[in-house]
């Protein structure tokens, strides 16, 4: 019977052993030890945003370098438009786009501004003087705000979204968010670059204006849930000792 009873126990620690390595097994991004992360966060872009594969545009042409938007706006023009159709276009895996009356054109790695003159460019080939306004209609940020199942795709409408902006179209830092552990991950040079905020305290303040950019990811560490998971775990286990040894010592009852 002690014997029994002593094989049932290791078993039930093994299975607490093996089940224990899953637990918060959901949190993402841990830091190794000995690496470091950035604390000096750019407040504003470097650079303005180059146009990427898959990256959706669209774009307005107007002739006499955009006098008919003048003349809408002010209401000298006879005819006003109501309405227009919006339309956008893929950047394909080789750089290009395919517009109207122009084809192809190669806009990958162009900043907005850039990419505007040499949209110019062509349709001055067909058109008088013509002004050319283009917008990148899929960037976004991905929040992380305290809890994996909680995770936000944040459109940017506006190219000056701020880190608190986007948290707060997320729905805000989730009870299990530890506010002063939150993870900005940006994309430069080709690599991810993490940098570490501290929002916890009245200092965290210097970051709530900083300027967000497309493919940024925001991630709050969510605080460790050991007794709920453990207890989860657990239970099973305990479950299944307390039937055995009810059973084994019914068995032994009657012999």
């Amino acid at each position: 019977m002690k014997k029994a009873i002593f094989s049932l126990i290791v078993i039930a620690l093994v299975g607490f052993l093996f089940t224990g390595c899953g637990v918060n097994s959901n949190v993402m991004f841990k830091e190794a030890k000995n690496v470091e992360l950035n604390d000096s966060v750019p407040m504003r872009p470097t650079s303005d945003y180059k146009i990427s594969i898959d990256d959706k545009i669209t774009f307005t042409l107007t002739t006499k370098n955009g006098a008919k938007i003048l003349e809408e706006m002010s209401g000298i023009a006879t005819e006003q438009r109501t309405g227009a159709n919006i339309f956008e276009f893929t950047v394909r895996q080789n750089g290009k786009v395919k517009l109207p009356i122009i084809g192809m054109v190669h806009v990958e790695g162009l900043t907005v501004s850039s990419c505007e003159d040499t949209l110019a460019k062509y349709y001055g080939e067909k058109y008088q003087s013509p002004f050319v306004q283009v917008r990148i209609t899929n960037q976004r940020v991905i929040v992380f705000p305290g809890n994996g199942s909680d995770a936000k795709v944040v459109p940017l409408l506006n190219t000056n979204t701020t880190l608190m902006e986007a948290i707060a179209q997320a729905g805000g830092i989730t009870d299990r968010g530890k506010a002063n552990t939150v993870k900005l991950m940006r994309k430069q040079n080709g690599k991810r670059v993490v940098y570490r905020l501290d929002l916890s305290t009245i200092e965290g303040l210097k970051y709530v204006d900083m300027i967000v950019q497309a493919n940024d990811y925001i991630y709050v560490e969510p605080t460790p849930e050991l007794s709920k998971e453990i207890s989860e775990d657990v239970v099973p286990i305990v479950s299944l000792f307390s039937s055995a040894l009810v059973i084994f010592t019914a068995i032994s009852l009657f012999k």
